[in-house]
């Protein structure tokens, strides 16, 4: 169906070894995601250095000793730039057709982004562009913004159908997806979202499209899913579960349907009222519960006592031009694991820099840079559960490196609106901006 887009990176080259030294600073974010008031550990080394081997890291320590122990093997010198692990971005909703800047101005005008939604705009009116564009088209738009993140120092992403609310639409944007994921460099991790709104067919109905999602679209997306992917693992499958969309009641039933498929979990919870889905999350064992911007303190014990991860989406809020956001603090006070994503989406946060979600998650979460960055690295990686691959820079894990363009990470949150990264490596293979 797709055919290759003619947009392309600065490959710049791809080799069996490299040793990358001289350093300012190595982040190597070792060790497990990072719980609580433990967030912001980044195991850090002053000059330190990197070998990659084909696509894994072989080994990580300090120039001195790696220039010595593998005095052969070519060189790539950081020039006294900081190096840290790709940044991964675990909400995104990549896939979608046209734009909604009418809806912006109106919420300039005081509009509610309910009252959008309910006048039929909102997430509906992007599903009438999607349903109808070409999809060589739709791919070709989608592939930009996913070059803009890898741009930006984004490896890996999770990202989500859910601009179809019908079968058919929704396998195509899993089926995009995949394409692009194997077009690269850019790693996609996916998920379904046919529950992302009630579809338009259905107004009213809310309970009737649950009973359809559950009894029709979760059987077939397990039985085509093999067809398509091969032995890729099944996606995550999610729910908005908010005022207007699937109430705590319905989210459950299809979590549990998807579930019961063997299905991994994510949920969409507490973005504009509290629910109790970060809680149903919880119970369910879900990677993820995320927004959680009116998430309750009872919510908060429960993500705290669980391994979901709370994600935090600070672009949301402030495109929204909101004052509240995800009660980070509270979250690592109760013991909890937070991550945080771009959400980048055509409504409200049209981002694809997680440089920028970095600087937000400083200025409006309270974060430290260094809490920011485990929270976009080592614990995003566990909020689509690929931390044992990527997100650290640990011997054995893919070779997915940023080198910046200076010598502190902490400009990252310092600055904001520019792109501090020189360098993305990729599996071994380098691209420079």
């Amino acid at each position: 169906m797709f055919k290759n887009s003619p947009l392309s990176l600065r490959y710049n080259s791809r080799m069996p070894e490299l040793l990358i030294h001289n350093t300012s600073q190595l982040l190597t974010l070792a060790g497990a995601p990072q719980r609580g008031e433990d967030l912001g550990h980044l195991g850090m080394l002053p000059d330190g250095a990197v070998l990659i081997e084909d696509e894994h890291i072989a080994a990580v320590g300090l120039s001195e000793d790696l220039l010595r122990r593998y005095p052969h093997t070519p060189h790539l010198d950081a020039a006294g730039k900081a190096v840290l692990p790709g940044l991964v971005d675990p909400h995104t909703h990549l896939v979608w057709a046209g734009d909604r800047t009418t809806e912006f101005e109106m919420r300039l005008q005081g509009k509610t982004y309910m009252e959008i939604m309910a006048a039929g705009g909102g997430i509906t009116s992007t599903v009438k562009a999607t349903r109808s564009a070409d999809p060589q088209r739709l791919y070709e738009q989608t592939r930009s913004r996913a070059l803009g993140m890898f741009r930006n120092g984004t490896t890996s992403a999770e990202a989500k159908s859910g601009y179809g609310l019908e079968l058919t639409s929704e396998l195509d944007q899993l089926e995009l997806l995949l394409k692009l994921d194997d077009a690269g460099p850019l790693e996609i991790t996916p998920t379904f979202l046919g529950a992302h709104a009630i579809a338009p067919e259905y107004a009213g109905m809310a309970d009737e499209f649950t009973e359809l999602i559950c009894r029709q679209m979760l059987p077939a997306l397990k039985e085509w899913w093999p067809q398509h992917a091969g032995l890729a693992p099944l996606p995550f499958v999610d729910v908005f579960c908010e005022n207007s969309a699937f109430n705590l009641a319905q989210t459950r039933r299809i979590l549990t349907a998807a579930k019961a498929l063997g299905f991994p979990l994510k949920l969409h919870a507490d973005e504009f009222a509290n629910l109790g889905g970060a809680s149903l999350a919880a119970d369910l064992d879900a990677a993820s519960a995320d927004h959680l911007v009116k998430t309750s303190a009872a919510d908060i014990r429960a993500l705290a006592a669980s391994n979901t991860v709370a994600v935090a989406l600070p672009c949301t809020p402030f495109g929204l031009a909101q004052t509240e956001y995800t009660p980070a603090k509270e979250i690592l006070r109760a013991g909890g694991l937070l991550a945080i994503a771009s959400d980048i989406n055509p409504g409200t946060a049209w981002c694809e820099s997680m440089q920028f979600v970095i600087a937000l998650a400083c200025r409006y979460l309270k974060l430290t840079p260094a809490q920011a960055v485990a929270a976009a690295t080592i614990n995003a990686a566990a909020a689509i559960r690929r931390e044992s691959e990527i997100g650290s820079l640990e011997p054995g894990k893919q070779a997915d490196l940023l080198l910046l363009s200076v010598p502190d990470y902490r400009q990252m949150a310092y600055r904001f609106g520019g792109n501090l990264v020189e360098t993305v490596i990729k599996k071994g293979n380098v691209y420079n901006n």
